[in-house]
């Protein structure tokens, strides 16, 4: 299917979202009406659309949308490097991305931040050739970018030029990716602005509390359990020997996935590939042991006294991995509970019902080891433990009765009507392959994607709430002062108090 085809399907789309959300609202219409004073809404015994145009809608008949996604060409150079590729001619551009197997996860404790440090610098640091000045002015000259980064289980790069510049685009990206300088000056600059971050970071209650959270949760020893970014100590014990020592190990083409979309001729391109990237030799990597999470249930309550009139809390538990299979009940258990913005039940009961927050909602965090369960909310003091307890309450319920028909059906008929969403662009798409070869998915995954939604029962999602729900076990994080709460924290157990550093 090529893009153009793309577009009139999204078109189509268009229109179809259009009707479905005016038939949505003529669907409240039936059921609510207000008395005429000003009072509160009631609910309304009729069968039928109470305006003309909600009576037309409502007869509206059209065949389900059928998509199927572009799949883009994959290729696995001579050197290891696998590489996705999907033409798209209808503007002269031109981007590729890359991910390695890399980050912070392979950090030695003492030097926490290094990766990132590395990440950064790659790029801001200029090469072995070029100066960052050089290097900022050809870019600019030819309107690209060129960016890197490197988070807790990847690193990433990428490059986005006009199709007229390809040779020199592909050429700096090249040279940023194999032959970065990593400059002392450089190299204190970015640490000096790390260090700056984590010197503020006391400041933020939202920066903290997923922090300190996080230590909760996973066991000190665990990569899971610290910042990406580094500590005080750990930025200023890292070298530039570190930094170089760290790229060598992990950036070969063997430990790349490389997605490249835009205005090209595969051929063409593969060729010129494989010309700039000739020198970069294919190399066996010894990835450090990560340690397993342990699976473990222990309830705690934790507080961290800060000076606001407004209390941040996060309550979870370990939750499931990306590659878990229930991954896809899980994530439409996650809407209906937490992460369906205001139609799922945490924000409707502590948002809309009871008004407590303006925030509130719970999701699922899948890494490539068990990642978390959390719900979260922002709420003024005088409010916290009656919005913990609704949270939580709703966390209960989802576990003891099946949910409801209507509520399965709005979740997963948002996932297949959001699918073709995926694919605005081509860069998108190969993106998302990317992604999938990364994460070790099945490479049909996109194809089987809609089919996976579909068959998900009231059953599963009842099944997967028991199995991956702990309400009972929660692990409770407050910031906030106490002193203003409604009740005391102690209503959930003993109170460990986290004394920031």
């Amino acid at each position: 299917m090529k893009t153009g085809k793309i577009k009139n399907s999204l078109s189509f789309v268009f229109l179809s979202v259009l009707v479905w959300s005016i038939f949505s609202f003529v669907q409240v219409e039936r059921l609510f009406a207000y008395d005429g004073h000003g009072g509160h809404a009631q609910i309304v015994e009729s069968s039928e659309p109470q305006s003309e145009g909600g009576r037309i809608i409502s007869k509206f008949k059209y065949k389900p949308i059928e998509f199927t996604p572009q799949k883009p060409k994959r290729v696995v150079l001579d050197n290891g490097m696998i590489v996705y590729l999907l033409e798209d001619h209808d503007l002269p551009v031109f981007n590729v991305t890359v991910r390695f197997r890399t980050g912070a996860v392979y950090e030695p404790r003492e030097k926490v931040g290094l990766a990132s440090l590395v990440g950064s610098v790659m790029r801001r640091g200029g090469t072995k050739t070029r100066t960052p000045e050089q290097m900022n002015e050809e870019l600019e000259f030819i309107a690209a970018s060129v960016e890197t980064s490197i988070g807790r289980e990847s690193g990433s790069a990428s490059l986005s030029t006009m199709k007229k510049d390809i040779d020199k685009g592909l050429e700096i990206f090249a040279d940023v990716i194999m032959n970065p300088a990593f400059p002392e000056d450089m190299i204190k600059k970015q640490k000096d602005e790390t260090l700056e971050g984590i010197r503020r970071e006391n400041d933020n209650p939202g920066q903290i509390i997923f922090r300190e959270f996080r230590k909760i949760l996973y066991k000190e020893d665990h990569p899971y359990s610290r910042k990406t970014d580094g500590y005080k100590e750990t930025i200023k014990n890292t070298t530039r020997e570190d930094m170089i020592a760290f790229h060598n190990k992990y950036f070969h083409p063997n430990n790349a996935i490389m997605g490249i979309s835009g205005d090209f001729d595969t051929e063409d391109i593969l060729k010129k590939i494989k010309n700039v990237f000739a020198k970069w030799e294919k190399t066996k990597i010894d990835f450090p042991e990560v340690p397993s999470v342990d699976k473990e249930f222990q309830k705690s309550t934790n507080y961290i006294y800060k000076d606001i009139n407004q209390a941040h809390v996060v309550a979870g538990h370990l939750g499931i991995h990306r590659l878990s299979k229930d991954y896809f009940p899980i994530k439409i258990l996650s809407f209906i509970l937490g992460s369906g913005s205001f139609t799922a039940r945490i924000p409707s009961k502590v948002r809309s019902d009871e008004g407590l927050a303006y925030s509130a909602y719970s999701s699922f965090h899948t890494p490539r080891d068990l990642g978390f369960f959390f719900v979260s909310c922002q709420t003024k003091s005088e409010s916290t433990v009656r919005a913990i307890s609704l949270a939580l309450d709703e966390v209960r319920k989802i576990r003891e009765e099946l949910v409801g028909i209507e509520e399965l059906e709005l979740a997963k008929d948002t996932f297949v009507n959001q699918f073709i969403f995926k694919f605005t662009s081509s860069a998108s798409i190969v993106g998302q392959m990317v992604s999938i070869e990364y994460e070790g998915l099945p490479l049909d995954y996109l194809e089987t994607y809609v089919d996976n939604i579909k068959v998900i029962t009231r059953e599963d999602i009842l099944r997967v709430a028991k199995e991956h729900l702990h309400p009972d076990k929660i692990k409770l994080l407050v910031i906030g002062n106490m002193e203003q709460f409604d009740k005391p924290l102690t209503e959930f157990g003993e109170v460990n108090t986290i004394e920031l550093e």
